[in-house]
């Protein structure tokens, strides 16, 4: 049986039951299929979340999509712990430790904190933040505890392809038409005053485009189907992984050309994002499926990619697209913002390294003088945002430094118990772990590429080979019972 396949077949006692494929030198485990497991619809909540998701950031749920359907993820999770319990990850005592950490974090929210202004922290991000940290948790347990029969890997592989795609296409929709932008109907249904909050347009109004100031003229920064653009950027490089996993490295024929076609094509709207550490990020992806390459002993699959690299590198340089990374390359931005806004958050951890100050807060000024701030003329001046410029960062001041080792550990736990993962589902879900120790400084994860991450790892957990029970606990499938 290939990797990464499994099978289902009876049992001796004529009850249904799943074989996995493991890793190598694993045994293959029989794992029976719990009462009322038989009904392959379980898992359509996650099909539908991310398959769907274009529909649902039209209506102007974005984000809060996730919240809607963690209700029936959350009801079936109650429903097996019911009958015949839940199974956690590996490591998962660390990311249960990190949500007591910020559900405490909230009693420490009206506190002011020195060098930041008076009452800019408040209980509604930091509720949002709590909120969204239960929900990933949903759906990590969630995709983690359903079998293969009621939630097959390979449909969960075609969604996030399939969102791969509406992300390339989103980020052309960008680039063509960078004004485009509509009133959902979630909209019209919110409090005028809460509709007209920048961050809840962020996240209610659909729109193709951030148009911004980067070159002393307007730029347009790809966004759909997300709410920024570092988003959206952070998004394309992990969907390209799924993408590449599930159409090209499993498929052939026009499945595949089509799949490298548009992997190839998503590199124009990447490059018009401006987005840094996308480009970088792209570059580890590719310098991580080589060294995978190389370990498989396909040397001359490895020099092939490699030479096609080139070319494509040698034909970028003579194309505009080159023109606009140079001209980037020329304009920092946004570098004397992030040092100044991470270089605040360290000192929020040092004024409070154990608990944080339960949320983000705006900064007194700006890098160049305590003096700016917004004016009816300049509206974005001063005052920004503390840990805005990176998940690593916004878990400091809102967790401390135990929270953030909390957080960061359960993920670098998680990867270093499956490196040694050899399917393609595996090896694509570790990859996109992995990610997660790159972007955290430039990117904030919360709340879609977080839960791309998780369903990763679970993806991780539900592939990985059983573990002798050791000490008091016994383990099943990678997981605790």
């Amino acid at each position: 049986m290939a990797r990464g396949m499994s099978a289902r077949g009876p049992r001796s006692d004529g009850t249904a039951g799943s074989w996995s494929a493991r890793s190598p030198g694993a045994p293959t485990a029989f794992v029976p299929l719990a009462a009322g497991d038989s009904s392959p619809a379980s898992g359509r909540p996650l099909i539908w979340l991310l398959a769907g998701y274009p529909l649902w950031w039209a209506l102007g749920m974005g984000q809060f999509a996730y919240w809607l359907f963690a209700v029936p993820m959350a009801a079936e999770l109650v429903r097996r712990h019911r009958t015949a319990g839940l199974r956690v990850p590996p490591g998962f005592w660390l990311w249960a430790l990190f949500l007591v950490w910020t559900l405490l974090g909230l009693f420490l929210v009206p506190l002011e904190m020195p060098g930041t202004v008076p009452d800019s922290g408040g209980y509604g991000g930091a509720l949002l933040r709590v909120v969204n940290y239960l929900v990933l948790t949903v759906l990590l347990l969630y995709v983690g505890n359903l079998t293969e029969r009621e939630l097959p890997t390979e449909s969960v592989v075609r969604a996030l392809s399939v969102l791969c795609l509406a992300t390339i296409a989103g980020g052309f929709l960008g680039m063509v038409a960078p004004r485009f932008e509509f009133t959902a109907p979630l909209e019209y249904l919110l409090p005028a005053g809460l509709a007209s909050d920048a961050y809840m347009q962020a996240l209610v109004h659909p729109a193709s485009a951030q148009v911004m100031d980067i070159f002393g003229y307007d730029s347009a920064r790809p966004k759909a189907p997300w709410e920024y653009t570092n988003i959206w950027g952070y998004m394309l490089s992990l969907l390209l992984v799924w993408l590449v996993v599930g159409w090209v490295a499993q498929r052939s024929g026009w499945i595949r050309w089509g799949a490298l076609t548009a992997a190839a094509l998503a590199v124009v709207p990447a490059v018009y994002s401006l987005n840094r550490a996308l480009w970088v990020g792209l570059a580890l992806s590719l310098a991580y499926g080589a060294v995978v390459a190389l370990r498989r002993g396909r040397v001359v699959l490895v020099g092939a990619c490699a030479a096609v690299a080139v070319a494509s590198l040698l034909v970028l340089a003579a194309s505009p697209l080159a023109d606009v990374v140079r001209t980037r390359a020329d304009n920092p931005h946004s570098n004397d913002g992030r040092a100044a806004t991470n270089s605040a958050s360290l000192e929020a951890a040092d004024l409070s390294p154990v608990m944080g100050w339960g949320t983000t807060r705006a900064s007194q000024g700006s890098s160049g003088s305590i003096a700016i701030g917004p004016t009816p003329e300049c509206p974005g001046c001063g005052q920004h945002v503390i840990g805005n410029a990176g998940q690593f960062w916004m878990t400091l001041i809102t967790a401390g430094w135990v929270g953030t080792a909390l957080s960061t550990g359960f993920f670098a736990w998680v990867a270093w118990r499956y490196r040694a993962t050899s399917s393609p589902v595996g090896q694509g879900a570790l990859l996109t772990v992995l990610l997660l120790f790159w972007y955290m400084f430039f990117y904030v994860a919360l709340m879609s590429p977080l839960a791309v991450t998780m369903v990763a790892v679970a993806l991780l957990w539900r592939d990985g080979a059983p573990v002798p029970g050791r000490g008091r606990f016994a383990r099943t499938r990678g997981g605790l019972r």
